[in-house]
């Protein structure tokens, strides 16, 4: 099953074609701020209303986040060997000797940045470099503590497409990493019994038609289960908390006007906008009394 969250909060089912929203709200009750997570953790049962008709065209609703506000997300910083050296290009560090010294680590963005795609991109600087990241993420359905990455399957709920989006600087990577509109999700969760293997699904970005990033989720230094195990050290994995894997080679900067299109198969594709706010770094920083 898929799950949308649309227009005022309701929950859905895309319908197999993916053209359809069936409503979930007055057929399951389910009206809470967060109904997906109402429903991953309540005795609710969807599968019974796939096949109905749908009460919506997907093209008119408005697509949210299919977590409104999770309680963390957690993401996995440089998971792909291709983009570890793309990262490392310009620093006097080999890749062989930061996977030496590196291990396995996350960072946490802001639960304020998550927004769907229907929402958009807002680039929050006119003079400072901001880059599109594409990323298998997933919502999880159980709590999980010190779990073995062979248990940590059962603990995922569904899979979905993340965009990191990052302003490039010196700052802490969450606070890069943590504007408004630089966590979108969507544009559904895909249920995991719905996913033969999330370690081999074909990933694309495409800025303005053009192909800036393709890459399978085969190629991750650590794997979904990897990443759980070792947050699950440090912090409880509650459900609905959203963790994000990584992103492959191919980066590149976003401007006013943009649109991105993203697609990972079996999951889901989206088409998000981009704009900027007409505000300057260095002016927004001294008026702050900040300093570089």
């Amino acid at each position: 099953m898929r799950f949308v969250r649309y227009d005022d909060g309701q929950l859905g089912l895309l319908t197999d074609d993916g053209t359809g929203v069936i409503d979930l709200g007055d057929r399951l009750d389910l009206d809470g701020r967060e109904p997906l997570l109402d429903y991953v953790e309540g005795d609710y049962d969807a599968e019974q209303y796939a096949d109905e008709d749908p009460d919506h065209d997907v093209e008119d609703v408005d697509l949210l986040s299919p977590v409104d506000r999770p309680g963390k997300v957690i993401a996995a910083p440089l998971n792909y060997e291709n983009h570890i050296e793309e990262a490392l290009s310009d620093r006097d560090i080999t890749t062989d000797e930061w996977f030496s010294i590196k291990d396995k680590g996350y960072f946490l963005k802001a639960p304020s940045s998550v927004v769907g795609p229907d929402h958009g991109i807002e680039l929050p600087f006119s003079d400072r470099r901001t880059d599109h990241e594409i990323e298998l993420a997933f919502v999880m359905g159980e709590e999980a503590k010190d779990v073995d990455a062979e248990d940590a399957w059962d603990h995922i709920f569904g899979y979905t497409i993340l965009l990191d989006i990052s302003l490039r600087g010196d700052q802490d990577r969450s606070n890069r990493k943590s504007y408004d509109t630089f966590t979108v999700v969507g544009p559904c969760v895909v249920t995991a019994d719905e996913i033969d293997d999330p370690q081999d699904l074909q990933m694309e970005l495409q800025l303005n038609g053009e192909r800036r990033q393709y890459e399978n989720t085969g190629d991750m230094v650590y794997t979904c289960a990897d990443v759980v195990q070792y947050a699950s050290l440090g912090a409880t994995l509650e459900a609905g908390d959203i963790i994000t894997t990584g992103t492959p080679e191919g980066v590149s900067e976003l401007s006013d006007g943009d649109t991105i299109e993203a697609e990972i198969a079996d999951v889901g594709g989206m088409t998000v906008d981009v704009t900027e706010r007409d505000v300057s770094y260095e002016d927004a920083n001294v008026q702050k009394g900040g300093q570089e």
